[in-house]
């Protein structure tokens, strides 16, 4: 436990430190979110959050699992790129692919084979493009990432508890600066760097009960636990395939866009996100060191919840051209 708070304190201490120094880096290198169409701001704000996030968390990777810094790494390179000059939707993709097949050597499944590899390279894919179309309003990836982190932190042990609680503690520091107004961003860098790490902690949970065999429970929850930002990728999905348009298109019928459009103010869109991250996360924690009854119970009337909250929002619908 001792270790654990350590670990904490130090990404928080870190993560304090460094984000006002990132973000002076990319107000002198220009690296920053402009307003756009599909944008909410309306004066640039700096990116390279995920650098910050990153920074924050190294002693931690280091201490932990040093050799999960790779595909980490690659991430937030990746999203930084991504930032700097928009990449191609085809090598975003490819990207993700290779960060997803490093985590799948580093953190095997009970699964086993090229069926298990498919399986981490698929969660990467998704958790990585769903905290960064969570990535939309100030404060909401942040927050939604942290209590998965911490959610996650209690199905695991060892390295993958330490690496979680080093996610969590770096993502509140970041928090102070970037809920709203926000005086930096986590750019594609940080969202791709989160949802690596998430996807690496989800790998670490279906691996780690039962003598690396399959425990359903703990395989539940911890799908739970990042449900929120899978399930914000499923409705994109949806409303675009609903509206003939391409997966690629951003939009503005995200549940947090058309919240903010019924009069929501972006703090109160974003906690009412963070709130349901909890209420499907925590839970099911609880749940999973029972039988997997409950928490698969727990599951269903989660996503069934949802999807109707969705469906009641309107973000279901097909978008309308940007």
């Amino acid at each position: 436990m001792a270790r654990l708070i350590a670990l904490g304190a130090v990404s928080l201490a870190l993560g304090l430190a460094l984000t006002p120094l990132v973000r002076r880096f990319a107000l002198r290198t220009g690296t920053l979110d402009r307003p756009g169409a599909l944008k909410r701001h309306t004066e640039p704000v700096p990116y390279l959050g995920g650098v910050a996030v990153l920074g924050a968390m190294a002693p931690g990777i280091v201490m932990a699992r040093p050799a999960i810094a790779i595909p980490l790494v690659a991430a937030t390179t990746l999203g930084v790129l991504d930032d700097r000059s928009p990449l191609s939707p085809w090598v975003r993709l490819v990207g993700e692919v290779v960060v997803g097949i490093a985590i799948a050597a580093l953190v095997p499944t009970p699964l086993g084979g090229p069926a298990g590899w498919l399986l981490v390279v698929l969660a990467t894919v998704v958790l990585i493009n769903g905290v960064n179309l969570l990535d939309g309003i100030d404060g909401l990836a942040t927050g939604v990432g942290a209590v998965a982190a911490l959610s996650l932190a209690f199905l695991l042990r060892g390295a993958g508890r330490e690496l979680a609680v080093t996610l969590a503690f770096a993502l509140v520091a970041f928090l102070v600066f970037n809920w709203a107004p926000a005086r930096i961003y986590l750019g594609d860098g940080g969202a791709y760097l989160i949802g690596a790490c998430l996807t690496a902690l989800v790998a670490s949970a279906w691996h780690a009960p039962a003598a690396g065999r399959w425990h359903a429970p703990t395989v539940v929850a911890a799908l739970c636990a990042v449900g929120v930002p899978a399930a914000e990728l499923a409705f994109a999905v949806v409303r675009r395939v609903r509206g003939r348009s391409s997966l690629t298109q951003g939009d503005r019928r995200h549940p947090y866009d058309l919240l903010a459009a019924s009069g929501w103010s972006v703090p109160a869109a974003a906690g009412a996100y963070i709130v349901a991250e909890a209420v499907v996360a925590v839970p099911a924690v609880v749940l999973a060191h029972r039988s997997a009854g409950p928490v698969i119970v727990w599951a269903v009337v989660c996503a069934i919840g949802l999807v109707a909250a969705a469906a009641r929002i309107g973000s279901l619908s097909a978008p309308s051209s940007p």
